[in-house]
């Protein structure tokens, strides 16, 4: 597999720390191209790259670009930038991440997978599958998958598995052989600017499909289903607990370590067959509409059914989607990426689903302008929690909001009736954490900033703080 018969020279990425240029880089670096990039800090994506011998520089400096002959950048690099402004004084090319992406997914077949939610789950299964039928994909995820220890995978197959991205409209840049929408919630809408904008790239990008490939699409979705009767000459597969999904899940058995279920599949023109017994070490029905989307893929590319269920009950998850991380005197704490009210409500569901005693949620909201936007979303997402506590909304480097804060979501929460405490900080947290929980607790920490970097530092302090009592 080669990206082009020319060289091109030293790529530099201008944020290389961000997963999903990450991904890319470590992709372009296994095919023996030359990649180096920068970043504001350390994190344990630079930290993977460089221990692959890729140089890093930790700054923007216009001098990291000396031997540069390409930048790659994304939406997420912000205001004026010197080593952006370098290679425009010095006339080297400039790409978005997006057209780098759809450059090395035009190498092979793609199984491309949008969505509001569940993308990466999704994404991780389909590869998953790829891997026990032998394919060998190459894999760009937006998480970390846990059976390969990255987000990223050089395979030598004919397939790639893809993660796209929403957020900056760029998805609609890739060509994809199978797509996957997993479901479609109003995001994203100061990129767009309306929500009819958003569902239109959706279309969009399904139309893309070729006609040798094929859509999947979550049919329990209503803005999904409304999409789906807009596109015609295409081929389209549904899943989803519907009664008129191609691929439905029914006789669920939902277990504290795994969920159980027997599978409908209703192709057209095809008889019914029911799959009896697909095992997963996943939770919630958001996980099992996942799985079946993984699923209708693999079957509809006539991989064996043995080999999917195989693949099923082997998948170890991804880093930070209802990740356990410790169980200490007797209490659960679960490390979440949720941070829009719909995957809250999913991951608060998952763990009720697994307990008969209290959960605790933990929320640490993620960017002013999403709570400005779903204030009363919000709100309400966590109304089956025994206790909720805020913590300050983590910015993601937006200016703040008048009016909007941690403190202001919590007394909308309290019009609710729901438990809830607005605290400083971490150190706040854990104390209050520690005086209120019990043996058979399950606590959630949620969101997409530095919340999962507390989840893994609370056991420590609650056994130290507990332990002896």
């Amino acid at each position: 597999m080669k990206i082009s018969p020319l060289s091109l020279g030293v790529i530099h990425f201008v944020g290389i720390g961000g997963i999903g240029m990450s991904g890319i880089a470590e992709i372009l670096h296994g095919l023996g191209q030359k990649v180096q990039g920068s970043d504001i800090a350390v994190n344990p994506n630079v930290q993977r790259l460089k221990e692959k011998g890729i140089p890093i520089f930790i700054g923007h400096k216009a001098e990291n670009i000396e031997k540069a002959n390409l930048l790659v950048v994304s939406s997420a690099i912000i205001g004026e930038n010197p080593e952006i402004k370098e290679a425009e004084r010095r006339g080297i090319a400039i790409i978005h991440r997006s057209e780098m992406l759809a450059q090395l997914a035009r190498l092979k077949f793609s199984a491309i997978v949008s969505g509001s939610h569940g993308k990466t789950t999704t994404t991780s299964l389909i590869a998953s599958i790829f891997d026990a039928a032998s394919l060998n994909p190459t894999v760009i995820n937006g998480g970390i998958i846990t059976a390969y220890g990255t987000n990223a995978r050089l395979g030598n197959g004919d397939w790639m598995v893809i993660e796209s991205d929403e957020s900056d409209g760029s998805f609609v840049d890739l060509s994809p052989t199978v797509a996957v929408v997993t479901n479609i919630d109003p995001e994203h809408l100061e990129h767009y600017g309306s929500f009819e904008a958003l569902k239109e790239a959706f279309q969009n990008f399904i139309e893309k499909i070729p006609f040798y490939g094929f859509g999947v699409l979550c049919i329990d979705h209503p803005v999904v289903e409304e999409m789906i009767s807009k596109i015609s000459n295409k081929t389209l597969l549904t899943y989803g607990f519907s009664e008129k999904a191609h691929v439905r899940a029914i006789n669920i058995l939902r277990e504290k370590d795994k969920t159980t279920f027997d599978v409908e599949i209703r192709f057209p023109q095809e008889a019914l067959v029911v799959w009896k017994g697909i095992q997963v070490s996943l939770m919630g029905d958001h996980n099992i509409q996942n799985v079946l989307a993984a699923l209708t893929v693999a079957r509809k590319l006539e991989i064996p059914r043995e080999l999917i269920k195989e693949a099923f009950m082997s998948f170890k998850g991804v880093k930070r989607r209802f990740t356990k991380v410790s169980d200490i005197l007797g209490v659960t704490i679960y490390d979440d990426y949720a941070h829009h009210p719909v995957e809250i409500s999913a991951t608060l569901k998952a763990a009720l689903g697994m307990t008969e005693g209290r959960v605790i949620s933990v929320l640490q909201p993620h960017r002013y302008s999403r709570v400005s936007r779903l204030m009363e979303d919000f709100a309400k997402c966590l109304k089956e929690s025994s206790q909720v506590y805020i913590v300050p909304i983590y910015s993601a480097g937006e200016s703040p909001i008048e009016g909007i804060d941690h403190t202001v979501l919590s007394l909308k929460m309290k019009e609710y009736g729901i438990p809830v405490k607005s605290l400083s900080g971490k150190d706040e947290l854990f104390l209050e954490l520690t005086s209120f929980l019990k043996e058979g607790d399950i606590v959630l920490f949620m969101g997409a900033g530095t919340i999962s970097q507390w989840a893994y530092s609370f056991p420590e302090f609650h056994s130290k703080f507990r332990g002896g009592l």
